[in-house]
């Protein structure tokens, strides 16, 4: 089983990105996935989680994941020493900042991928909401969905004009990553 942790603030796509990538791993990667989130009463800005757990068979477990393949933080505001707890070692550290060193310092043996999610969004969504950027991000690092999912997921949940820029959005972000060009 591969699992996601999406550290994010109210209003910022954490869940969406979570469901986005389930849904890129399951109706267009061939796989099962569930994806959930754990907020309660919060505002907008206030610190959110959301989890995506995928594999080859179905999955039902909807508990919290302590234990995680890649943690994904969409505002740097939240880089404390608890966010990388339970990162698995050979797991992927993806932080959205404009920083070139981090205030906590990740195992040595995790892949740690800094990326400036906010500046892109700003071009292609005129908001900092960063959700996909991020996403196009996960699938350049090689862990488990392709860009042409994750692209087919982002217009199948979002129609029209939204579905539009938020798939070129993620294409960018890929493309930025070193991800092949599409």
């Amino acid at each position: 089983m591969f699992e996601v942790r999406w550290h994010g603030r109210g209003g910022q796509g954490a869940f969406t990105a979570a469901r986005l990538l389930g849904v890129a791993a399951t109706l267009f990667g061939d796989r099962h996935a569930l994806a959930f989130p754990s907020f309660g009463p919060e505002r907008r800005g206030a610190p959110v989680l959301g989890f995506t757990r995928i594999d080859d068979r179905k999955v039902a477990d909807r508990s919290l994941i302590t234990e995680c393949d890649v943690v994904a933080v969409l505002d740097d505001t939240l880089l404390e020493p608890a966010v990388l707890d339970g990162l698995r070692p050979g797991g992927l550290f993806l932080v959205n900042t404009t920083r070139v060193e981090l205030t906590i310092v990740p195992p040595a043996n995790v892949r740690t991928v800094l990326f400036d999610a906010t500046s892109l969004a700003m071009q292609f969504l005129g908001r900092p909401i960063t959700n996909t950027a991020m996403l196009g991000a996960l699938a350049a690092s090689g862990r488990l969905v392709g860009i042409q999912s994750v692209i087919l997921a982002v217009r199948h949940e979002m129609k029209g004009a939204l579905g539009e820029k938020n798939a070129a959005l993620v294409e960018a972000a890929y493309t930025a990553l070193g991800g092949e060009s599409i």
